[in-house]
């Protein structure tokens, strides 16, 4: 099951993030780049990093020329983000591309990637969620909250892995079949976005 290996992938990733906790840390991806793997393990690293951005950027004491700098960089990694979740989706259509649909297979809200993602943010929920319910310095009712939330991020995850292995083993028996939109995200095109482009004349 996909979801398995996923899951497994994510943790690995995360973990070896926070090994150093710096959003500069060079990633060291141990699987083969031609692997779904490697997209796997990437993409968890990218999303552990803008998990991290997103922390910095939200601290109210910031410096609005700093928080500018990190809003940017945040832009900046989304769309690696967003290109990453797309490699994905390409290999699961290059997977299923001899795959004959049955008449009356039916298509996915989203595709095999976009739920892949959600996995991986999940993952990174999870982790940080447990986190805090270690905290020495936090009361006994942040600790049950965030004990009781962690309960249900986990099961969340439980159904989201079935819920994409199933969506694959439709596809592969051609119960549903894939259909993928690029994101055409107008705002960092400097050709679609009126704000850049009425810079440039």
């Amino acid at each position: 099951m996909i979801s398995a290996t996923a899951n497994t992938i994510f943790q690995r990733a995360i973990d070896a993030y926070h090994i150093h906790d710096n959003i500069d840390t060079v990633m060291e991806n141990p699987y083969d780049s031609a692997t779904l793997e490697h997209l796997l393990y990437l993409k968890c690293w990218i999303d552990t990093a803008q998990w991290h951005m997103e922390d910095v950027v939200r601290n109210p004491d910031i410096d609005p020329k700093e928080g500018l700098y990190w809003k940017r960089r945040i832009d900046k990694q989304n769309q690696v983000r967003t290109d990453t979740v797309e490699y994905i989706d390409s290999y699961y259509l290059q997977k299923f591309a001899d795959v004959t649909p049955s008449a009356d297979a039916r298509i996915n809200s989203e595709s095999p990637a976009w739920a892949i993602d959600r996995l991986s943010i999940l993952a990174l929920k999870i982790y940080h969620m447990q986190q805090e319910t270690l905290r020495p310095d936090a009361s006994l009712d942040h600790i049950d909250n965030c004990r009781q939330k962690l309960n249900i991020l986990l099961e969340q995850r439980t159904d989201l892995s079935k819920s994409i292995d199933e969506l694959l083993e439709d596809i592969a028996s051609g119960q549903k079949y894939m259909k993928v939109y690029k994101q055409m995200k107008m705002y960092n095109d400097p050709s679609l976005n009126p704000v850049l482009y009425g810079v440039q004349k």
